[in-house]
């Protein structure tokens, strides 16, 4: 929109300097026309005297061109002018040259007023800040001029003492946005220096003067500064000013007074550490007698005690003895009979032992005849089990008589790995052993000679 606005009105200064440009150069054409009108012409010696010169009509001024870009250039600039624009942080309100300040608030954004009839005035509607000093401090030499415009206005107020304090406040505050038609209708401008210091300055120094310098400075500071709060924020709000906070910074204090008061806080405080120490001895000697009163106390209870201890003891003890005697009889009537019953425990248990002892050597004498009896009948089956079986093992060796070396091989056979013996026969085993598959061989047949010799170990 700013550029629109701009843009028409670089438009009607276009177009006005245009209409100026060709009036300019109309009454440049009409002064020329003129200037050789009005020049006398130099007859020369050898010319022949001439007729008189005939001039051409004087030119005219455009006035409809003028006035046509004149009269185009007042449309673009009647839309330019009633184009406002209201920045960030920023509100305002319409002035007319008729009726004045017309009511309501334009607010950040674009806004359409008459133009030539209605203006727009701005008002800072963010947050301010008014402060003032308690005490100027002396700038350098080289920076009194600049430091001169930015430093806080010096306030000074009196007490009920009649003494001087300075006054070191901030005021935060705000314009009220709904209400900028009052403000540009009825009060000065700028606030922040016709309004706002003045009524800061004479509600602080309405209320100070009801207190004393020492209340302001320690006891009563937050009510001062809460009563003078108040006061400005009614009187301010009557005037479209938001008061947010009131600030009390600092209080200077006049020096002589300072140097009392330091002397006096100084006494008081040493007072207030003598009631402290008094206070801390009170106590000691007050805890030394509580703790004496405790131990006097803890020792009659301690002697009480150990008396009414001695006294049950000694009751327990004959009680004890009224039924003790009863069962001291009782305890010995108890051991006789117990006597008595061990010794007829004993005798039974040595009949029954005896009795025991000749049930176990009958049983001993009869498992010993049995045993005999089965050892004898396991010998007789056994002998004649062997004798059968050597005659079986004779009938199987007559028959089959290679079943000794077979027999020999196998009980050998977990003992020996390799057995080597001569071919000619001469070794005691291979005598008996050998000769008898050569005897076998010779009698199977010549056939089987040559079987017979391969099979011969070498």
């Amino acid at each position: 929109m700013l550029f629109l606005k701009w843009f028409l009105l670089t438009a009607a200064s276009g177009l006005f300097t245009g209409a100026a440009a060709v009036l300019l150069y109309d009454l440049l054409r009409i002064a020329g026309y003129w200037k050789d009108s009005v020049a006398p012409q130099r007859p020369s010696l050898d010319a022949e005297p001439s007729r008189p010169r005939l001039l051409p009509s004087p030119p005219e001024i455009r006035w409809r061109t003028v006035a046509k870009l004149a009269g185009v250039a007042w449309a673009p600039l009647l839309a330019g002018l009633s184009i406002v624009v209201v920045p960030s942080g920023h509100a305002a309100v319409r002035v007319s040259q008729l009726t004045g300040t017309r009511p309501g608030t334009l607010y950040s954004g674009v806004h359409f007023v008459l133009p030539l009839v209605e203006s727009i005035a701005l008002f800072d509607v963010r947050d301010r800040v008014y402060t003032t000093a308690a005490e100027l401090a002396e700038p350098p030499a080289e920076a009194k001029v600049a430091a001169t415009a930015e430093r806080a206005e010096l306030f000074t107020v009196q007490t009920r003492e009649g003494l001087t304090l300075g006054l070191a406040i901030a005021v935060r505050y705000r314009l009220d946005a709904h209400r900028l038609d009052h403000i540009q209708a009825t009060l000065p401008q700028p606030l922040e220096r016709e309004i706002v210091p003045p009524v800061v300055a004479s509600v602080f120094r309405q209320v100070v003067p009801n207190y004393t310098v020492r209340e302001v400075f320690a006891a009563k500071r937050e009510e001062v500064r809460q009563k003078a709060a108040e006061a400005i924020i009614a009187k301010l709000e009557a005037d479209a000013v938001l008061v947010k906070e009131v600030m009390l910074r600092d209080i200077h204090l006049p020096a002589e007074y300072a140097k009392g008061l330091e002397g006096l806080l100084l006494k008081e405080q040493e007072n207030e550490r003598l009631n402290y120490e008094i206070e801390i001895k009170k106590k000691e000697v007050r805890t030394a007698e509580l703790i004496a009163e405790a131990e006097k106390t803890r020792s009659i209870k301690r002697a009480e005690a150990s008396a009414q201890v001695r006294v049950l003891e000694a009751k327990g003890e004959a009680d004890a003895m009224q039924h003790t005697l009863p069962l001291k009889e009782k305890q010995i009537q108890q051991s006789r009979l117990e006597a008595q019953a061990r010794k007829e425990s004993r005798l039974k248990d040595a009949e029954a032992a005896a009795e025991a002892k000749v049930i176990d050597s009958k049983a001993e004498l009869e498992r010993r005849n049995l045993l005999a009896a089965a050892e004898a009948n396991r010998i007789r089956v056994t002998s004649a089990a062997d004798a059968e079986r050597l005659k079986l093992e004779a009938l199987v060796l007559k028959q089959n008589p290679l079943l000794i070396q077979k027999i020999i091989a196998e009980r050998l056979s977990d003992k020996v790995q390799i057995i080597m013996v001569p071919t000619d026969g001469k070794f005691f085993f291979a005598n008996d052993v050998l000769r008898a598959p050569q005897f076998v061989s010779a009698q199977e047949g010549p056939e089987n000679n040559s079987e017979a010799s391969r099979r011969r170990p070498q």
